[in-house]
């Protein structure tokens, strides 16, 4: 490992590893599993130096084994609330001051001990929580996040030494302060490592964190929250709070020292909070920074000249890893006439090899959408498809929640390019194909542009040059990540920076400096050392 700016270690990406069969990391994460599995934990909320458990509790039960409760979590109150910003602000005190390379030294060492002895802790309770199996726990719970803690370090240190030239006479330089109050972080289930650096990447830069997560997404969370406690970060610098989002979001909005939220979740939240947000413009001591990656309708377009093989992969991957609960799955397929049943008949193939159940059998590809919500929503859309006369269900298609919140991956062929499923963000295992005349290539992609009122991310096959040139103009505002020959889905950190535009949200990249430089508000210091004794300019004569 080299060394970056100010001698601080270059990041590189924490390597995959593969869980097979008989490895000494497959049994770390099994015994934990099944510890976690069997135990009964019991989660605060962390305010200031406290854990406070309030008695009013909630149970935590796995999505695919949804009548197991494996603990509850102490639910809080406005009260809290309240408590939690008066914590956070009277732990920028110190925090603020704090020199940067003491905050890196502490994310960094967050991020060994993820990627040491937390690593088998940190997968297998995502593997609980929200259904995901190893592969999908290993690349999202241990490796992205320890590739956002090391590498917001780097951008940190790059940002920093990011500095004005001066003149003659002159020493210009630059103060990357933290924001002037605290930072209210609203994050995900889906994606333990986005619930961590929401709060971590704010608090990284020297801002203090209010952090609600997904009350789906509590009990990894926890584990979190061990790291950060075991890693050094201080007591009121990073608090964590759970309870009505309504209640908690209406104290956190209304406080004069609000300053900036981070947020990952619906568009429609989003818009909501930007709203209130706006109607108390007035009453804050600064403008706030609102910075959210939103919802996704992300498409897969493939060129006549496209690879089927290549195609159904990207399908059967982009689509239904992780239930299609990505934000970045692909749930809109446009595929040429001349190429479709080829490409679908490799897909039917690849569902009908797929294994469902429980992450705590390794070889499942597919387990349970996170919640009933999600399940009731995902079956009355496949029922429709079902029987509505331009649709039609041609692969998976049935659903089952009387032990886990299971739902097939399913297909469904439209004749209409604006069916309900193209246009409606589902967040499930369901991928709606409209099959376009060859011919039409071009009119196609202004239909993929024009179909969705999201932007995240967007694929297309092609092995005609001309044909990727123009597909890369004519699609330029409808993804923010977009893909040449590959799935729409699996950012990697430092290399693909992630976010969207329009409805799906302020494309502020997560895992890169942009981010970052949202949660500072610089001073530039001017020093002059020969100071000026008179007004006149030479001008004057």
């Amino acid at each position: 490992m080299g060394k970056g700016f100010f001698n601080v270690p270059v990041a590189v990406n924490e390597p995959v590893k593969g869980y097979a069969p008989g490895s000494s990391e497959r049994e770390a994460v099994a015994k934990q599993y099944k510890e976690y599995f069997n135990g009964s934990v019991d989660v605060p909320m962390y305010i200031g130096g406290e854990e406070i458990r309030t008695g009013n509790t909630k149970n935590m039960t796995p999505p695919h084994d949804h009548k197991h409760v494996v603990g509850q979590y102490h639910v809080g109150n406005k009260t809290h609330a309240a408590k939690a910003v008066a914590n956070a602000l009277e732990a920028r005190k110190d925090w603020a001051q704090m020199p940067w390379e003491q905050r890196a030294a502490i994310f960094l060492k967050a991020a060994d001990l993820i990627a040491g002895p937390y690593r088998a802790k940190i997968n297998a309770a995502t593997m609980i929580a929200q259904s995901k199996t190893i592969h999908q726990a290993e690349i999202d719970a241990a490796c992205e996040l320890i590739d956002f803690l090391r590498f917001n370090v780097e951008y940190m240190t790059q940002i920093y030494a990011e500095q004005p030239d001066s003149a003659e006479g002159i020493w210009n330089r630059v103060e990357y302060r933290p924001l002037e109050g605290f930072v209210y972080a609203i994050t995900p289930f889906n994606f333990t490592a986005i619930a961590a650096n929401l709060p971590a990447s704010a608090a990284m830069m020297g801002n203090v964190v209010v952090w609600k997560p997904s009350d789906s997404q509590i009990f990894s969370a926890k584990v979190i929250a061990d790291v950060f406690k075991e890693a050094g970060v201080p007591d009121g610098v990073i608090n964590i709070i759970y309870g009505d989002p309504v209640e908690i979001t209406n104290v956190i909005l209304d406080s004069p020292d609000f300053a900036g939220l981070h947020f990952t979740g619906s568009t429609f939240v989003f818009k909501e909070l930007w709203k209130q947000i706006g109607a108390n413009i007035h009453n804050y001591k600064t403008y706030p920074r609102i910075v959210g990656e939103t919802g996704g309708k992300d498409f897969i377009v493939a060129h006549p000249s496209a690879n089927p093989k290549q195609v159904a992969t990207g399908i059967s991957r982009g689509a239904f890893e992780f239930q299609g609960q990505k934000c970045s799955a692909a749930s809109r397929v446009y595929l040429p006439k001349s190429m479709a049943n080829e490409v679908l008949d490799f897909v039917k193939e690849d569902i009908k090899s797929f294994k469902m159940g429980s992450p705590e059998d390794m070889s499942n590809f597919i387990t349970a959408v996170i919640h009933e919500g999600s399940f009731d929503k995902l079956a009355k859309y496949i029922d429709q498809a079902k029987k509505d006369s331009d649709a039609e269900v041609i692969a998976g298609g049935n659903y089952d929640k009387s032990k886990g919140y299971f739902i097939e991956p399913t297909v469904i062929l439209t004749t209409n390019p604006k069916y309900t499923t193209m246009e409606t963000e589902l967040f499930g295992p369901v991928v709606t194909i409209y099959v376009y005349e060859d011919k039409d290539w071009a009119a196609t992609l202004q239909l993929v542009d024009q179909t969705s009122e999201y932007a995240l991310t967007g694929a297309i096959f092609s092995t005609d040059r001309y044909a990727i040139v123009e597909a890369t103009k004519a699609l330029e505002n409808c993804a923010g990540n977009f893909y040449v020959n590959d799935k729409p889905t699996g950012a990697v950190v430092g290399q693909q920076p992630f976010g969207g535009a329009r409805a799906s949200g302020t494309n502020d990249k997560a895992g890169s400096a942009q981010n970052l430089l949202r949660w500072v508000s610089p001073r530039l210091i001017k020093e002059t050392f020969v100071t000026p004794t008179d007004y006149r300019y030479p001008f004057l004569g």
